[in-house]
């Protein structure tokens, strides 16, 4: 019973989230924890969770199965400081660049991605790591700015992950209770 009352709870604080923050591009399933800060015109898919204090600027889609930790910032490098004779806070913001983020990707805590990135799919990025560069699906990176650490998965095990990936959660057998729509 407990278990049914938090799920219910759960939804009921999304609902009046994307509510509120006009998130009209987001899939029921999402969750984003308290104090957090979203662009209205995030894109996610399904079963996408945004920890508690996270920051999302515009031009952002992240793919389903992704997790972001506390306190995980999606920020512009958005100042044009190369004009000679003009103050930098005068001199206007770049061209907009979209952020993708692939699927089932985990995000650490406090980790920074800076605009116009590509996080492939499978990807883990470590905790106040700052991604400043495209990062290769299933790898793992890490540091300021990150760096390849290792990949996820060899070869076969990749190819494993992405049939599961491209597969309906319905078709998955997860063995959980929170995957049910």
């Amino acid at each position: 019973m407990k278990l049914l009352i938090r799920e219910f709870y759960r939804n009921m604080k999304m609902f009046f989230y994307r509510a509120y923050y006009r998130l009209d591009n987001v899939d029921k399933t999402f969750y984003m924890g308290g104090k957090s800060l979203i662009s209205r015109d995030l894109v996610a898919e399904e079963y996408v969770y945004i920890g508690p204090n996270c920051t999302i600027y515009a031009g952002v889609k992240i793919g389903k199965y992704t997790m972001f930790a506390p306190e995980v910032k999606v920020i512009g490098d958005d100042h044009n400081y190369d004009q000679p004779g003009l103050p930098i806070i005068f001199s206007g913001r770049p061209e907009q660049k979209e952020t993708i983020i692939g699927r089932d990707v985990w995000v650490g805590y406090g980790a920074i991605v800076t605009k116009g990135i590509t996080i492939g799919d499978g990807a883990i990025i470590a905790a106040n790591s700052v991604v400043t560069k495209d990062v290769e699906p299933y790898s793992i990176v890490g540091g300021v700015p990150a760096k390849f650490i290792k990949f996820r998965f060899n070869a076969e095990e990749i190819k494993i992950h992405q049939e599961m990936l491209n597969k309906n959660h319905r078709e998955l057998n997860l063995g959980t209770k929170n995957l049910t729509k």
